[in-house]
């Protein structure tokens, strides 16, 4: 009775539950919970009492972390008596790691969520900016063509390309040109069509007609005699290849 009443007194039960005793009184305390019925039920208390705080202290997880908890916990429960306290700890231990696992990937999956939406406003912004300039340049080159200071010239094809055709839209008063170029066939990916103005003799370059623009602004070149058409390496020559001259006009 006297080991019993010492053990209560001193607080053993709680130290050996949080592995605070020597080996010699672990030794002891354990005797005395196996031989006396009262302490064994003291220490059943104790040991209920422990889990029920780590468990009320820790951040619930949702119900998958807590079955991966408990079926890796299960096996250590038949472990014997001297294991009890680091049971304990490695519950209190678990519960809150796997805890903090699961609410770091909560913050990094809504973190990436949030970035990802960044990106796309972005993203639809640039989309927003580039279609409006778009409209203003297409409203612009349509303006230009229906306007009536606006000259059509048919640009058709020769004997080397006799399938070819390309309008012209030559607004003089207002110094711009607008060349629908659907009517020229398609060309290989190394090369392109480029327009000439022809001026006393010297063609001068007045850009590239793009494939993938419908209505094309070109640079409007004064005292132009005629307009011409020629093919060229991609993105342009600096003179134009007379045997690739393909349609003209003149004016």
């Amino acid at each position: 009775m006297m080991e019993r009443k010492k053990i209560l007194d001193e607080g053993l039960l709680e130290k050996y539950l949080l592995d605070e005793l020597n080996d010699s009184d672990r030794t002891i305390v354990e005797r005395a919970i196996i031989s006396d019925e009262v302490l064994k039920k003291q220490f059943s208390e104790l040991e209920a009492d422990f889990e029920k705080m780590a468990l009320e202290n820790a951040i619930v997880p949702p119900t998958h972390v807590k079955n991966s908890i408990k079926e890796q916990l299960e096996p250590a429960i038949v472990k014997r008596l001297s294991n009890t306290p680091l049971l304990v700890a490695a519950s209190i231990g678990a519960l809150f790691f796997f805890s903090s696992i699961w609410m770091y990937t909560q913050w990094q999956n809504t973190k990436n969520e949030f970035e990802s939406l960044q990106s796309q406003t972005t993203d639809l912004k640039e989309r927003l900016n580039i279609l409006e300039e778009n409209y203003v340049l297409t409203n612009t080159r349509l303006k230009t063509i229906d306007g009536k200071n606006t000259v059509p010239l048919l640009l058709k094809g020769n004997e080397l390309s006799p399938n070819s055709r390309a309008i012209a839209y030559v607004n003089h008063k207002k110094k711009m040109v607008v060349v629908n170029s659907e009517g020229l066939p398609k060309l290989p990916k190394d090369k392109t069509y480029q327009m000439w103005s022809d001026v006393d003799g010297e063609m001068i370059d007045m850009g590239v007609l793009k494939s993938s623009e419908e209505l094309i602004t070109l640079k409007y070149i004064d005292k132009a005699e005629s307009l011409n058409i020629t093919i060229e390496p991609t993105g342009g020559n600096d003179h134009p290849t007379v045997e690739n001259l393909i349609s003209y006009v003149i004016l």
